[in-house]
C-alpha cells in the first residue's frame, strides 16, 4: 500500500507519533492529511507546517469522530487511510480510580471502535480502505508499571485483529502498530522498563510504518526484539511471567532472587 494520493486522517496528530506520521505522510505525497487532536492549537501548528487541515477532535466522543470524518468528506473527499493513533498513559495498578480507568478505556479502546464505525462501512462501499491502530508492545507483552495501559492496549490489538479477520476479504487493510519506548511527552526520557531496548525517535517509527504499509504487514514492530519476546511468552507462559516478575523487581531496586 502506498500513501501517495490518499486522503489520510491521523488522530493525536498534534505531537509525538501522530505529528511524525502526519509529516511523513505529507512527504510521501498524500493527497491530503487531516491532523485531528484535542490540542487544537497544536493541530493547527502541524497542519500549517505541512499544508494540511486541522480538526479539533476528542476521540473519547463518538460524535466528535463522526463530525471529523464528515468534515473531511465534505472538504476533501472520502477517507482512504484512518490512523487511529490518539492514546493516553495512566500509571498504577488496581488502585487506579474508576474514573481514570474509564477515561483510558474510552480513549485507548473506544476511540478505535468509534473510528472503525465511522469509516469502515464507507470504505467497503468504495471497494476498500485502510486503518492503522496505534497499540503498543504492552498490548502484546505487558506494562509492569501500568495496568490500565497494558489492559487497554491488549484490547486495541484484539480489536485490530477482529477488524482484519472480519473485513480483510472486503478490501479493508488493517495495521496494528506496537512500539516500545518512543521519545514523546508520554514517555519520560529514562523510560524505565519500557526503554530497556532503547528509546526510538517518532521519525524513526514513521519510517517503520511506511515500510510496513508497502509490505502490507499487519503487525508493525518498530522494536524487532518484541517479536522474540512474544515467541518466548507463547512458548512458556509461566516462565515468561516469572521473568517479568524479576524484571519488575530489578526496576524497583529489589533483589530479584533466584
Amino acid at each position: 500500500m502506498k500513501v501517495a494520493d490518499k486522503v489520510v486522517v491521523v488522530t493525536g496528530g498534534a505531537s509525538g507519533i501522530g505529528r511524525a506520521l502526519c509529516k511523513r505522510f505529507a512527504k510521501e505525497g498524500a493527497k491530503a492529511v487531516v491532523v485531528a487532536d484535542m490540542d487544537e492549537e497544536g493541530a493547527n501548528a502541524v497542519a500549517e507546517e505541512i499544508q494540511a487541515m486541522a480538526v479539533a477532535c476528542d476521540v473519547s466522543k463518538e460524535d466528535d469522530i463522526i463530525r471529523m470524518v464528515r468534515l473531511t468528506e465534505k472538504n476533501i473527499g472520502p477517507v482512504d487511510l484512518f490512523c487511529s493513533n490518539a492514546g493516553i498513559l495512566t500509571m498504577g495498578g488496581l488502585e487506579v480510580s474508576n474514573e481514570k480507568w474509564q477515561s483510558i478505556w474510552e480513549i485507548n479502546v473506544m476511540g478505535h471502535v468509534y473510528a472503525a464505525r465511522a469509516v469502515i462501512p464507507g470504505m467497503i462501499e468504495r471497494g476498500g480502505g485502510s486503518m492503522l491502530i496505534t497499540a503498543s508492545a504492552a498490548g502484546l507483552l505487558s506494562h509492569v508499571d501500568s495496568a490500565p495501559y497494558s489492559v487497554t492496549k491488549h484490547a486495541a490489538v484484539g480489536l485490530a485483529e477482529h477488524i482484519a479477520i472480519t473485513y480483510g476479504d472486503r478490501g479493508i487493510k488493517v495495521f496494528a502498530l506496537c512500539p516500545q519506548a518512543i521519545h514523546t511527552k508520554m514517555i519520560r526520557s529514562d523510560a524505565g522498563v519500557t526503554g530497556i531496548d532503547g528509546m526510538m525517535e517518532p521519525e524513526e517509527l514513521a519510517d517503520c510504518v511506511i515500510e510496513a504499509f508497502e509490505k502490507e504487514t499487519f503487525l508493525i514492530l518498530p522494536h524487532p526484539e518484541v517479536q522474540t519476546y512474544m515467541q518466548k511468552k507463547a512458548s512458556d507462559y509461566d516462565r515468561w511471567i516469572k521473568g517479568m516478575r524479576r524484571l519488575l523487581k530489578r526496576f524497583e531496586g529489589q533483589d530479584p532472587g533466584s
